[in-house]
Formats: C-alpha cells, sequence, structure tokens
C-alpha cells in the first residue's frame, strides 16, 4: 500500500483489540515514597495535578508530578490514609520527583518525607483473570478529575488493592493464587499492552518537553483547585485551547514494511502529511510477530484528524487512531478540542 492510500484502505483486522488468550498478569516495577504529617495533603494538592487537599482518608488518585511550566516528571498514584499518603511513581523519573519536592519543602511544613523505595504494580489480563477486587474501578488513568475512588487493604502489610490491580510496597511480594497461577507476560507483550492503551512512559512521552494534555491525561489534571505548581501553564492552555499536539498510536501493515529497517521506524523518527508538511514524530515503536509494527507519536495539532501520516523515511502510511485510555484536553475559548 502506497501512501496514496485513502480513508477506505483503512487495514482489517484491527490491531488494537489484542489481548492474552490466557489468564497472565501484567507486572509492573515502580518507585514508591511515603509522606507522613498534617500537611501532607496541602503539600501534594500544591506540588501535583490533581485535587488532594480536600480528600478523604482511603481516597485513591491518578495525578502528574510535573514542573513550573507543566512539564511532565512522571505519573503518580496517591493513596491517602489518616497519617498522611503513599505517592506511587508508575512512570517518570522517581528521584527527579523526590528531589523537586524536597526542594519546595519548608521547615515549617509539617510533613516527613520518606526514602524511594522499590514496589511492584501486578494487573490480570486475558480470560478468568479477574481477582475479584472489591472496588470498581480497573483503570486508574480513565476516571476523570475529582473523581472518587478508595483503595483497598492487600493480603499483606503494605499492599493495595487498586481495582483488580495488585499494589505491593513490600520487599516480599507474596501473590494471591488467582493472580500466582496467571502466566506473567513477557517484554513484548506488556510493550504492546502499554501502546495500545496510549500510556506514556520516560523519555519517549514523559520528558521536559510534553505537558499533561498532551499525553492524553487530562483526567489526572484539577483546573479548579487553586493554586500549585504549573497551574498557570495548564490553564493558559485550557482557556486558549493551546495544546499544540497530541499522542496518537499508529499502525503500521506487514506489506508495507518489509522494505524498512528499525531506524526509520526508532523513537524520534519525523512524520508527515500527505503534501510533505512537518506532521509530527514517532515516540515508541514494536514490531509485532507478523511483521507489521504499532507504537504511539506526537502529531501536530493541525493533523489530529487525518486517518495516516507517512514516514519522511519512506513513503508508506501510518495509520492513526486514538489511544484507548486517552482524555481529550479541555475544550478553549480559541476553537475546538481534538476529539
Amino acid at each position: 500500500m502506497s501512501a496514496t492510500a485513502s480513508a477506505s484502505d483503512s487495514p482489517k483486522p484491527c490491531p488494537w483489540n489484542w489481548r492474552p488468550a490466557e489468564a497472565c498478569r501484567l507486572e509492573q516495577p515502580l518507585l514508591w515514597l511515603r509522606l507522613e504529617g498534617a500537611d501532607t495533603r496541602r503539600f501534594l494538592h500544591g506540588q501535583t495535578s490533581q485535587a488532594v487537599e480536600l480528600a478523604p482518608p482511603g481516597s485513591w488518585l491518578s495525578t502528574c508530578c510535573i514542573g513550573p511550566t507543566a512539564r511532565m516528571k512522571g505519573l503518580a498514584e496517591l493513596l491517602l490514609d489518616q497519617d498522611g499518603a503513599w505517592l506511587v511513581i508508575t512512570a517518570g523519573d522517581g528521584a527527579a520527583v523526590r528531589q523537586a519536592l524536597d526542594r519546595v519543602l519548608f521547615p515549617a511544613d509539617a510533613v516527613s518525607l520518606g526514602p524511594l523505595r522499590q514496589g511492584l504494580l501486578v494487573r490480570p489480563l486475558g480470560p478468568a483473570a479477574s481477582t475479584a477486587a472489591s472496588s470498581t474501578d480497573t483503570a486508574p488513568s480513565s476516571a476523570g478529575a475529582g473523581a472518587v475512588r478508595r483503595w483497598q487493604p492487600g493480603p499483606e502489610p503494605e499492599s493495595f488493592w487498586l481495582g483488580e490491580a495488585l499494589l505491593l510496597l513490600q520487599e516480599s511480594r507474596s501473590l494471591p493464587p488467582a493472580l500466582a497461577q496467571c502466566r506473567t507476560l513477557g517484554a513484548e507483550e506488556a510493550e504492546r499492552w502499554r501502546i495500545q492503551q496510549g500510556q506514556p512512559r520516560a523519555p519517549q512521552e514523559i520528558n521536559e518537553e510534553t505537558n499533561p494534555f498532551e499525553l492524553g491525561l487530562a483526567a489526572r489534571v484539577s483546573l479548579n483547585k487553586g493554586c500549585y505548581v504549573g497551574q498557570e501553564t495548564l490553564a493558559r492552555l485550557a482557556t486558549y485551547d493551546g495544546v499544540k499536539q497530541q499522542l496518537r498510536r499508529w499502525f503500521l501493515a506487514a506489506s508495507d514494511a518489509s522494505s524498512l529497517t528499525s531506524d526509520q521506524l526508532a523513537s524520534g523518527a519525523e512524520l508527515l502529511e500527505a503534501n510533505g508538511e512537518r506532521a509530527g514524530r514517532i515516540s515508541s515503536a514494536l514490531r509485532l510477530e507478523d511483521g507489521s509494527w504499532i507504537g504511539l507519536a506526537l502529531v501536530r495539532r493541525g493533523c489530529l484528524d487525518a486517518p495516516w501520516l507517512q514516514l519522511a523515511a519512506a513513503p508508506v502510511p501510518l495509520w492513526l487512531s486514538i489511544p484507548a485510555e486517552s482524555v481529550p484536553p479541555p475544550q478553549g475559548a480559541g476553537g475546538k478540542a481534538a476529539a
């Protein structure tokens, strides 16, 4: 298929409905730290993108760790209790996140900041993989801003149910039988699932050049909570519809990929419109067993409605779609937000 393809030529079957054929578990290493003290929620309210201060103990909030100009440092889950919170960094530079918090922590703040520690998030996938957790929310990044979700105590100390996923913070990682009997996803399978869901990672998507709205993370941002780090930039982006690029999935059919090298599809590869104008760049890429490719790309705003873009290195079509968990940025006064 050449890059003169029309939207009606979109390849079938769809590559975005993959799930493992048998019960599996996705294991995601992570970093976490503990914050304690009377000012913990107020402090995290001002240093992350989510509304934290008034959230009750037992709340589970998905948030972004950002800098003063709203550039991404990491993704995190916040688990609140009576004495403080666990900040669970699921993507990004955990050391940089902790350092940024430490820099703005003053002696007058009634907050103690613990060390970074390693943890694991285990999620069941495939048929008959449910762990029968008591929470009803099974997708940490899918709940809207301000949505109240609750974590549930796990089977061991320092373990928590986040929907069907089990968060393990202790060094001994003993799984309940329903998860232990599931096969662990391999690295390529885990990467396929990440790309299919549109989950950004560092440094390809989470870096000093991207903000939450560009990565489909609007559900992790509160625009109504008052002053916090990065607020002015995010408010300006929302008010004036200033998001200049957004994350998209892409698919390249095996028949079009046969003459390409991995370097031509690597992170940073340039994408063009049909007329040759610059349209964006690849951020993630994965070759599938049948010779086709899937990945993520940061696509310029003016090209978001295009069904396909082409590689600058070769005239082949990369078919675009919106990631499964992407939430569009707020609609600004300056025009229509992309769907």
